[in-house]
């Protein structure tokens, strides 16, 4: 079988690199293609992992949708070269359109809620949908939902151990607290008219989290002068390892929220759109493994903030919940190999018997 998958964002190659390898063991060929965007090309490089660079995407609307007619053109150039038999990605629509085109089966995986107007050029074209069963939405025959996260591919036990020697890069002892934040650039079309923390805000996590604990940050956009000194200096590949041993995750991603939840961090999410959706909810409401806070209740985010961080438990606290956790969610990475190996069979399945996924707890 050749697959072709297609990766726009750092959490994507996440998302895909076991599948990649598994599948690439299993004896098919797989060809992934890829944004242009730091540092999504120097993690696909870390992993060894060829790729076809499809360019830079735009900041605004109209450069957005002119770079989808762009990109659409070269995966389909691209396509026509290796005739993929079927087609897998996340978030990103151009495969859908180009696997329509070729008439061939493309995958669409999502697990952004309010992403609507994504949702909007990918529906008419996907011929499956994939989602964690806590979307919020039903879109009808082609849609299968699975009960994990798409950050379990590749934080799920089976896949990931985290690596201690991440400490002396961060230059912090085994029992020296560290907190990491995380800036966006709210440049992602699911993102367009929303916000996160105020500049003001941001020093101010600093100024007081700096007290109990070093502080590092990571972040999409340029930092301050002020707040370059506090910046993270690790290759992108030991992020998790840096998140695990974390004391607590506190910024703008919902990803690194929910990464930081999967390993057992306390994580504080500040999002003008993450609280509703159907992830954020499980992990709040089942599970009490993140907070989440609109921009308008910053004040409070820092005050959980503190509390967690002067919290000498909180750590202890924390990796109970993620035990429950971990022990009722699938390993994503096995239930996808399965499904696209075994498409349509696999649909089939799913749909007769969706209790099958519990195969891969």
């Amino acid at each position: 079988m050749k697959i072709l998958i297609d990766i726009g964002h750092p959490a994507h190659v996440h998302y895909f690199k076991n599948i990649i390898l598994k599948m690439r063991k299993n004896g098919h060929k797989v060809f992934v293609s890829a944004r242009e965007r730091y540092p999504v090309n120097e993690l696909l490089k870390s992993y060894n992992i060829k790729y076809f660079n499809r360019g830079k995407g735009g900041h605004n609307k109209f450069s957005k949708l002119l770079y989808l007619l762009k990109a659409d053109y070269k995966l389909l150039i691209l396509s026509r070269k290796i005739k993929p038999d079927i087609f897998l990605s996340f978030g990103a629509v151009y495969l859908t359109h180009v696997a329509k085109l070729m008439r061939r089966p493309s995958i669409f995986i999502d697990d952004t809620d309010h992403a609507r107007l994504n949702q909007k050029f990918y529906l008419p074209f996907a011929t499956i949908i994939l989602t964690p069963n806590t979307f919020l939405h039903d879109f009808g025959e082609k849609h299968i939902k699975f009960n994990g996260y798409m950050e379990l591919c590749y934080l799920h036990p089976n896949r990931f151990s985290p690596d201690p020697s991440v400490l002396e890069l961060l230059n912090v002892k085994r029992s020296e607290k560290y907190v990491i934040m995380r800036f966006v650039s709210w440049e992602a079309s699911h993102d367009i008219g929303q916000s996160g923390l105020t500049s003001k805000m941001k020093r101010k996590l600093v100024s007081e989290l700096s007290k109990y604990a070093k502080v590092f940050i990571t972040s999409e956009g340029n930092l301050t002068d002020q707040l370059k000194k506090y910046q993270l200096k690790i290759p992108p590949e030991k992020i998790h390892d840096a998140l695990a041993f974390a004391t607590l995750f506190i910024g703008e991603s919902p990803t690194m929220t929910t990464e930081s939840a999967i390993l057992g961090t306390p994580a504080i999410c500040i999002s003008s759109w993450a609280c509703d959706c159907g992830n954020f909810k499980e992990l709040r409401e089942k599970y009490d493994l993140i907070y989440c806070f609109t921009h308008e209740s910053e004040e409070i985010a820092l005050k959980a903030a503190m509390n967690i961080i002067q919290d000498k438990d909180a750590k202890t606290k924390w990796k109970s919940k993620q035990k429950k956790l971990l022990s009722e969610k699938i390993d994503v990475t096995a239930f996808m190999v399965w499904f696209v190996e075994n498409y349509p069979k696999s649909l089939n399945v799913m749909k007769e018997n969706p209790n099958y996924q519990l195969n891969f707890i």
